[in-house]
């Protein structure tokens, strides 16, 4: 019996992993950054990796104090493999590995401890694999696990962290694991203390409805495993704040955490329900059945209550608690983003495999969810039979020929062909009563993403990225005496990424250029790799289309050097901005780079 689980274990875990691979892993290095916030990874990764400065992140010759290390220090080691810039050209692969195997990690864990902890006295050897495809299959997950920044670290982190306290927590053993605690501190240096507060809001929400939870509690050992967080975590914090003091302080636990919770920041507001709506789109297409295992789970809640079960039959009660915290905490915070929702998808999928368990003897509730969701199928297939309706609504200043090419790229044939066939194999899956018609369904949209994504991938990178990669080679094959470096207009932190120069980032307003004017004379940084000459005569100016139509900007005497897609390479002589400054100045308009905040350029 015990060989026979065993190899349960592995082929479940063998299957994952390859699924894993084919999400997250394949094609990861075949397009370049993606702007706005992962060259800022990237950049700063890279420069730790190259400078042999370890402590302080840096991008752009200033302080990049957004994140704690952990990120940049997983990026900075795949820099540093020997022949990096071989086997990884674009900087791609080394910036979104930790993200990508973050979920990679996590996936492996729901599915080892479903298969490893069966709820429900459920033998199935397909729930562990249903759970760990409903978290990787989920649309943010696809998206976040392939980006070069924090957020799928922080939730692979986190993620492993709770389920291994559960673990912990259902296990017979007596053993004082604290592997949960070392995931926790990894987690709280990869995005801070709000791994904390939702790991310590987690467990306390189940340790509240369990009997008896002073054991419980005292089975996780959190004293000694208080300790092993704090040492894992808190070092780099004390470190910074010794090294940088004031600036660090206010910029991390000032803006970065506690502004980012209490006040609206970059215009994200949004309504407190904002996360039932995102919890709709972070499950399609099987949103259904997301609703169905939480109201199973409450109604497992409801019977734990009365009865006596086992803490190893509580696995889907304990991700109600997951789920439910960060959605609260959340929830309170005035600013949101889409990917606050991440930490809770691994929660969202367990809860899906409830539903698969108990959907098995195909009852009324099966066809009332499956009728649902056929329907969901069948509204998606004919958005994109009817593309030609929301086509013309786009409008990207950056992509200005996207509709087009959506459709020479045969993207939006692609998109009809597929999810047509998804929802033809659903209506005949569910007329044949197959019982396993939702893993079927979930192995279609796995081999659908190669099929769709990316070609999605490819136009993005080629309509967006490559001009940047252009006229970054393009700079450093024409750059005189050290020029300094401008971008006006649309801000691309790429374009410092790729051309490892420093730039100056400012907007195509009569203000911005007054800025320009008066940073290269006072705002005068360096990096390890670039020292410009701020006493050169000429300058370089990086600008789009539309900013170069501005009259202040067009009036000033440039050399146009290279044009790739919307961005021109100027050369402009100092003196000439210098000039369109004074009368700028003169007509009452003024400066106002000081008081922005540099960090955001």
């Amino acid at each position: 019996m015990i060989l026979l689980h065993s190899k349960k274990r592995i082929i479940t875990l063998l299957i994952v992993l390859v699924s894993g691979i084919i999400l997250f892993i394949l094609n990861l290095g075949k397009t370049g950054l993606v702007d706005e916030t992962p060259p800022l990874f990237a950049a700063a990764a890279r420069a730790m990796s190259e400078s042999g400065d370890w402590l302080t992140p840096k991008v752009n010759g200033i302080f990049r104090f957004d994140k704690p290390p952990l990120i940049y220090w997983l990026m900075g080691f795949f820099y540093s493999l020997p022949k990096n810039e071989i086997w990884d050209s674009f900087g791609t692969l080394s910036a979104r590995l930790p993200s990508a195997l973050g979920s990679l990690f996590l996936m492996l864990m729901i599915g080892d401890t479903l298969c490893c902890w069966p709820q429900k006295g459920d033998k199935s050897f397909l729930t562990p694999i249903v759970a760990s495809l409903g978290f990787a299959l989920s649309p943010l997950i696809i998206i976040w696990s392939r980006t070069a920044v924090s957020d799928s670290l922080l939730t692979g982190t986190l993620g492993i962290s709770l389920l291994l306290f559960w673990r912990r927590m259902a296990s017979e053993n007596n053993d004082k694991c604290i592997s949960a605690w070392v995931f926790l501190g990894f987690a709280i240096l990869t995005k801070g203390p709000v791994a904390f507060v939702l790991a310590t809001f987690t467990i306390t929400l189940f340790l509240f409805i369990q009997k008896d939870w002073r054991r419980l509690l005292c089975k996780i050992n959190p004293k000694k495993g208080l300790l092993i967080t704090i040492l894992i975590s808190i070092p780099w914090y004390i470190l910074e704040l010794i090294k940088e003091g004031k600036p660090f302080w206010d910029n991390f636990f000032g803006y970065h955490n506690f502004q980012r919770y209490t006040s609206v920041v970059n215009n994200h507001a949004e309504p407190f329900w904002f996360f039932l709506y995102i919890m709709i789109l972070a499950s399609l297409p099987f949103t259904p059945f997301l609703y169905h295992g939480v109201f199973e789970a409450f109604r497992d809640l409801s019977k734990s209550l009365k009865e006596s079960w086992k803490v190893s039959e509580t696995l889907y009660t304990y991700s109600l608690c997951w789920l439910t915290s960060v959605l609260i905490f959340f929830s309170i915070s005035a600013t949101k983003l889409p990917s606050y929702w991440l930490p809770a998808i691994p929660a969202a999928a367990i809860l899906i495999s409830n539903s698969f368990i108990n959907l098995k003897d195909r009852n009324k509730t099966y066809v009332y969810l499956w009728i649902i969701n056929i329907l969901i199928l069948f509204g998606l297939s004919i958005a994109f039979f009817f593309s030609n309706i929301w086509l013309v609504s786009i409008n990207d200043p950056e992509m200005p020929n996207l509709a087009s090419d959506l459709i020479s790229y045969g993207i939006i044939f692609k998109a009809k062909l597929f999810f047509s066939l998804f929802t033809v194999l659903a209506i005949i899956l569910f007329s044949l009563k197959s019982k396993d018609i939702f893993l079927y369904l979930q192995i279609l949209l796995l081999i659908g993403q190669s099929f769709l994504m990316s070609p999605i991938r490819k136009l993005a990178d080629t309509s967006r990225q490559l001009p940047l990669r252009n006229i970054s080679k393009l700079i450093l094959g024409i750059r005189e005496g050290r020029e300094t470096l401008a971008m006006i207009g649309i801000r691309k932190p790429s374009l410092h990424y790729y051309s490892r120069q420093i730039v100056f980032y400012e907007p195509n307003t009569k203000e911005g250029l007054i800025n320009l004017s008066e940073r290269l004379n006072t705002d005068r940084r360096k990096n390890y790799k670039d020292q410009p000459d701020y006493e050169y005569k000429f300058l370089l100016v990086v600008i789009d289309d539309y900013s170069s139509q501005e009259p202040h900007w067009s009036k000033i005497n440039h050399q146009k050097l290279g044009e790739y897609g919307i961005y021109n390479l100027w050369r402009i002589q100092k003196s000439d901005l210098n000039k369109v400054s004074d009368f700028l100045v003169k007509s009452g308009y003024k400066s106002d780079w000081k008081n922005r905040k540099v960090e955001k350029f």
